[in-house]
C-alpha cells in the first residue's frame, strides 16, 4: 500500500465532520429521498419505498473480489460488500436475486463496520460498496467506527449511476474512487429497461459531473493500483439499445479526454431480458469492435477494453 494514501474518509473521521455527513444523511430517512425515485417514505419508522429498502441495512455478500477492474482488484482483490435491494431494478441485472429479491440478511452498523476492517485485515486494497445508494448514511456510519479502529484504504462508490447530485455532495471527500455506470443515453431505453427510470440519461450526466468535480480523473499508482477518481462503467448492449455512441460522445464532451472508462462486453441476457426480443441475445464482436474504435476515433485516452467474450 501506497504509505503516502491517506483516504478522504479518514481525514473527516479525524476532524469529526464524517458523523456530521452520516446523521445528515440519516436525517433523509425520515422521508427518503436517497436516489431519484424521491418515494418520500419513513424508512425510520419501517415503511419502504420502491427499493423495498427498509430502516436496517441489509448485505448479500463480503469478500474479496478479483473479477474487477485490474487497478481496482490488483493481487489480493477488491474488498467488495453486495448490498441488498436496488432502486434502478434494470430488467437485465446479472444479481437479481439480489437486487429485486433483496436477498441478504440484517446487519448492525457495527456489523457492516467489522465486516470492512476484516476486509483490510486480509488484504483487500479497498472497501467496494456495491449498490450503495439506499443504504448510503448506514455506509457512512460504518465507515466512521472503522476508521476509528485503523480502516485505512479507499473507499469504492460501485453505482449503477443514478445518484442525486444533491446526496454526491454530501459524500465529498468521502468517497475515494466513483465507480459508476452509465447505461443509457436514451430515456425511453431507460425508462422501458430500468422500471420508469426516464430520466436516467440528464441525472447520470449530472452526477458524472460531480462525481468528476470531486475526485477527478482515475489514474494508477506506481503499483498499478487506482486509489482516487472516477472510473466509468459502459456495457454495451445489444442493437446499440444501450446508445454506447451517444455515450461516447458525451464524455468526450463533457469530461477530461484521460477519464477511466471500461467499455464492457459481457452483456447477457440474464432475469427479464427474454421478456424483451432486441436484448434477449449477446451482443455480436462487430457491436463491442464499433464503439471501442469510435472511443478512440473520439481521443479517449484511459480506455479499458476488455474484448470479445461471445
Amino acid at each position: 500500500m501506497n504509505k503516502k494514501f491517506i483516504p478522504g474518509y479518514k481525514k473527516l473521521n479525524l476532524s469529526g465532520k464524517l458523523k456530521e455527513r452520516a446523521d445528515e444523511l440519516w436525517r433523509i430517512l425520515e422521508s427518503c429521498e436517497l436516489c431519484p425515485r424521491l418515494c418520500k417514505v419513513n424508512r425510520l419508522s419501517g415503511e419502504r419505498g420502491f427499493c423495498l429498502a427498509g430502516r436496517e441495512v441489509s448485505v448479500a455478500s463480503a469478500h474479496p473480489h478479483f473479477g474487477e477492474e485490474a487497478p481496482l482488484a490488483g493481487s489480493e482483490g477488491s474488498g467488495t460488500i453486495f448490498f441488498s435491494h436496488c432502486g434502478l431494478r434494470c430488467v437485465f441485472c446479472l444479481n437479481w436475486d439480489i437486487s429485486h429479491r433483496g436477498e441478504g440478511r440484517v446487519l448492525s452498523i457495527e456489523g457492516l463496520s467489522g465486516m470492512m476492517l476484516r476486509l483490510q485485515e486480509i488484504g483487500c486494497h479497498n472497501i467496494n460498496v456495491v449498490t450503495p445508494t439506499h443504504y448510503a448514511p448506514h455506509i457512512i456510519f460504518a465507515l466512521d467506527k472503522a476508521a476509528d479502529k485503523g480502516l485505512n484504504i479507499p473507499l469504492v462508490y460501485n453505482t449503477h449511476g443514478w445518484e442525486r447530485p444533491e446526496i454526491l455532495r454530501l459524500l465529498d471527500g468521502v468517497v475515494d474512487i466513483y465507480l459508476a455506470d452509465f447505461k443509457y443515453s436514451d430515456s425511453k431505453k431507460s425508462a422501458l429497461y430500468s422500471a420508469g427510470a426516464e430520466n436516467y440519461p440528464a441525472i447520470i450526466k449530472a452526477a458524472l459531473q460531480e462525481m468528476n468535480h470531486q475526485v477527478g480523473a482515475a489514474i494508477p499508482d506506481d503499483n498499478g493500483l487506482i486509489r482516487k477518481g472516477l472510473m466509468i462503467r459502459h456495457l454495451v448492449m445489444p442493437g446499440a439499445a444501450g446508445g454506447s455512441i451517444e455515450v461516447i460522445k458525451w464524455i468526450k464532451k463533457n469530461l477530461p479526454a484521460d477519464t477511466y472508462v471500461n467499455i464492457m462486453s459481457q452483456y447477457s441476457p440474464n432475469f427479464q431480458a427474454y421478456q424483451y426480443p432486441e436484448i434477449s441475445r449477446r451482443i455480436t464482436r462487430s457491436e463491442y469492435e464499433k464503439v471501442v474504435s469510435f472511443a478512440k476515433k473520439e481521443g479517449l485516452t484511459n480506455l479499458e477494453i476488455q474484448g470479445y467474450f461471445g
